[in-house]
């Protein structure tokens, strides 16, 4: 009803004028009041920053290396220039980057209740983007990040963009129709076109973050699963080649310009941002993937190397299966710290004791760390950009320690467990939904990549938020398979009454 009587504007965004003002605005205060009070800088801030000045002085996509402007193609070049887009307009300030962010990431709250109104019932698509309105516009963990010259904030606008476009495809009736002939022509090219930009607009996200694809890798898996039959192949392969052509379009102009200027066509930024010719201690990232599963770690090891000694003590007593291993890693740490310099040779001897762990305690190696590391990823206070510990065990000695940062944890903890949970059972009740089975694989596809990475990092998993919103709020709203029965037995009251 409430749909019906918002007219146009309803069935173009189902969400009120007051509900939407309301949230938009308790959602730039949060921002705000983490950007007055929590501004955070950190290692590829300046990093970005520097891209972003010397682009716009020297009109140089690169970085000063031994005194010498050089071309770089270590970051994708999305963010630096967004910051660079922004220093042209309003001045070199990191202000108006944090408030150009705050209204970002307040667009991203409402695709949130998009995805949600798209996902649910007709006559509930209204309460659905709304409660996902609210939840995104007032999630500390995103709102947090506005207030950080990181990529998180634009990567979320492309990623929740494209997952929006996607569950809009899915959620179409037209798709259940079998086989490519059943489509007339305008309707293929329709489906064609809302394909290609899906594509492109992932391909936009990858300028930004290189992992962004993941969204048409969950796609594609929800396609091959829908279209599995061969009369739906033409479907699959019509499907698959224009979200290829879209994200195509978007990465060749810089894949070009890396062939120009770097001598080599690349789509992505380097997997560890290394410039060509680096040498990159694979051996020793396979080994902290054996046994690393907190994110202070990396710290103390993964971050120190070839920068600070890292003491035998630094490694938790869970990396070695025995004495002599442990013996074996402190001669190895004793070569690296007399001068912090990882060579060849260290790093095969970290490379065979990562394959000797492996073969040792395979369950241990590919199901418990990565699990282990899944849980850190997801179910963490989420404070770091606060410039609080987050540490909360144990409980009585964090409390007296500091009860106002203690006091923060346990909120922010409590909050994360909320949202998790709200998604958990709204993906649930929509199971049988294609748009939910999106967001899904999204997040898992997502969630078992960053569980491979060398070190732990609960933010990379922020972009998620506003699909977490989004489902979230659909466990507030009864699906199809919810109402069923109450239809039918609303169907059987009105029946006797009318006989009556």
């Amino acid at each position: 009803m409430a749909i019906s009587s918002n007219g146009a504007h309803a069935r173009a965004l189902p969400i009120s004028y007051v509900h939407l003002a309301a949230a938009l605005l308790c959602g730039f205060a949060l921002r705000l009041y983490f950007i007055m009070h929590f501004p955070f800088y950190s290692g590829d801030t300046k990093f970005y920053e520097e891209l972003a000045r010397n682009w716009l002085d020297h009109g140089v996509y690169g970085l000063f290396i031994h005194g010498q402007l050089m071309p770089v193609d270590q970051r994708m070049p999305g963010y630096p220039a967004f910051v660079a887009a922004l220093y042209a307009m309003f001045g070199r300030t990191r202000m108006a980057v944090m408030l150009a962010q705050a209204g970002i990431e307040l667009v991203t709250c409402v695709f949130a209740a998009l995805i949600a109104s798209r996902i649910a019932p007709a006559a509930k698509k209204s309460l659905a983007a709304t409660i996902a309105l609210w939840l995104a516009a007032l999630c500390p963990f995103t709102a947090s990040y506005t207030a950080a010259i990181v990529s998180e904030t634009l990567a979320a606008f492309f990623t929740t963009l494209a997952l929006l476009v996607l569950v809009w495809i899915f959620t179409d009736p037209v798709l259940d129709a079998s086989g490519v002939r059943s489509f007339d022509k305008q309707t293929a090219l329709r489906l064609c076109g809302a394909f290609a930009v899906a594509g492109f607009v992932a391909g936009l996200g990858t300028l930004v973050r290189p992992e962004t694809p993941l969204v048409l890798a969950a796609a594609a898996l929800v396609v091959c699963v829908r279209w599995r039959r061969w009369v739906d192949w033409p479907k699959l392969a019509l499907a698959s080649a224009w979200m290829a052509v879209g994200l195509l379009a978007a990465l060749t102009p810089w894949a070009a310009r890396n062939a120009r200027t770097m001598g080599r066509i690349e789509f992505l930024a380097p997997r560890y941002a290394e410039s060509a010719g680096d040498f990159m201690p694979r051996g020793f990232y396979a080994w902290t993937r054996t046994w690393m599963v907190r994110y202070r770690d990396a710290y103390s090891v993964t971050w120190a190397l070839g920068k600070n000694p890292i003491p035998i003590a630094a490694i938790p007593e869970t990396a070695f299966d025995s004495a002599a291993e442990r013996a074996r890693v402190a001669d190895i740490l004793t070569t690296y710290n007399s001068d912090l310099k990882i060579t060849p040779s260290l790093d095969r001897n970290f490379e065979a004791l990562a394959r000797q762990r492996a073969a040792s305690h395979p369950f241990r190696t590919f199901v418990l760390i990565p699990a282990e590391r899944a849980f850190v990823i997801w179910f963490t206070p989420r404070v770091d950009v606060l410039r609080y510990s987050g540490k909360l065990w144990p409980i009585a000695e964090q409390w007296r320690a500091n009860p106002a940062e203690f006091d923060v944890a346990v909120i922010f903890g409590l909050l994360n467990f909320a949202y998790i949970g709200l998604a958990a059972a709204g993906a649930w009740r929509y199971r049988s939904n294609a748009g939910c089975a999106v967001l899904v694989l999204y997040l898992v596809i997502r969630t078992a990549l960053l569980t491979q990475l060398p070190t732990v990092e609960p933010r990379y998993v922020v972009v998620c938020f506003p699909a977490v919103a989004a489902l979230g709020a659909l466990a507030f709203v009864k699906s199809k398979q919810d109402r069923l029965p109450a239809a039918r037995e609303d169907s059987f009251e009105s029946s006797v009454a009318y006989v009556r």
